[in-house]
């Protein structure tokens, strides 16, 4: 059977041309009147995973042969 792209993931996460792994910032959905503007407009940013993580998040988007 072939395995199939996790669609929930493929909707969260970026790759970029180089390999690098975005995800968007977190603290967006609540409690934003009390948080300077500054702050806000970083959070609107997208942000790197770490290689760990990437690693993970890779391995779910993309299935690699296996013999």
């Amino acid at each position: 059977m072939k395995a199939k792209t996790r669609k929930s993931i493929l909707k969260r996460f970026k790759i970029t041309k180089t390999g690098k792994v975005l995800r968007r910032a977190t603290g967006q959905n609540h409690f934003r009147a009390k948080k300077p503007g500054k702050l806000k407009r970083e959070k609107r940013k997208w942000v790197e995973l770490s290689k760990d993580e990437a690693k993970i998040i890779k391995r779910f988007l993309y299935f690699p042969k296996r013999k």
